[in-house]
């Protein structure tokens, strides 16, 4: 059994300052990219000023819109403003068994959220609980270490040791202080870590101490931050990759990381 694995920031659907909507070129890439389990940050579930002003925004919420092909799906709404509101979301095609939001917010200026979904992994009667986590950690370097102790933590005492386990999402983390947090806790293998070639970029940025050469995703146009990962657990990685080129950079302001994986 194989599955592919994506993570997506969407930057909710709308161009950096929100004067282009971009919603209907992310449902194509979420097509084009055609993974198993979506992983998508900074998903706007309704706005209500945008839908007011633009005939082509979609009916509804923006998580269904988005998860055509989809039978299964999470939101975690973690930002609240006047005309809406925004977080992290899930879009499966295997069943979702139960999903539920933490609240990770270290300041009152940015408000994070866990998500943690759990579907079943193989046949029925032998199917397996895989469990799913997906976050978007916060600007400041201290933040990004309390929210990965958290994250720590909350592994240790909500997920059992020996099941399945993909944790996912933008990490902020170009520094790869949580990086090493996350390998060296939980024993966790980062799907794109020594996949993609040397690049003049990894020359000039050469990683910390003890960190691996990741994939970058962020800016779309030209890929310069390692923002975006996948870690792993119970899965062996056949491939990963980052779509790259204009049409990518007109969708969002991230590029999208996706693994292919195996469980044992």
């Amino acid at each position: 059994m194989t599955l592919r694995i994506a993570t997506y920031n969407i930057h909710k659907g709308v161009s950096g300052l929100g004067r282009q909507l971009r919603i209907h070129q992310v449902r194509h890439a979420l097509q084009a990219i055609d993974a198993d389990i979506v992983f998508l940050q900074e998903v706007q579930d309704r706005n209500e000023r945008l839908a007011a002003r633009r005939a082509d925004y979609p009916e509804g919420r923006q998580v269904d819109f988005l998860a055509d092909g989809y039978e299964h799906s999470a939101y975690g709404m973690n930002a609240v403003y006047p005309h809406g509101h925004h977080g992290n979301a899930i879009l499966s095609r295997l069943p979702i068994e139960h999903h539920l939001n933490h609240d990770i917010s270290d300041h009152l200026l940015e408000k994070r959220g866990l998500l943690h979904a759990v579907v079943r992994l193989g046949e029925r009667h032998a199917a397996r609980e895989l469990h799913l986590i997906n976050v978007h950690l916060g600007l400041f370097k201290g933040s990004r270490e309390r929210q990965a102790r958290f994250i720590i933590d909350f592994v240790r005492s909500e997920v059992d040791a020996g099941a399945p386990l993909v944790i996912a999402g933008d990490f902020n983390d170009w520094q790869q202080r949580v990086d090493l947090m996350l390998r060296d806790e939980l024993g966790l293998a980062e799907a794109a870590a020594g996949q993609s070639r040397t690049t003049l970029i990894d020359r000039l940025l050469p990683g910390r101490s003890g960190a691996q050469r990741v994939a970058r995703t962020f800016p779309a146009f030209l890929p310069w931050f390692t923002l975006d990962r996948i870690y792993l657990r119970g899965f062996d990685i056949t491939a990963a990759r980052v779509p790259k080129g204009l049409a990518w950079a007109r969708r969002s302001d991230h590029a999208p990381l996706i693994a292919d994986v195996r469980p044992h």
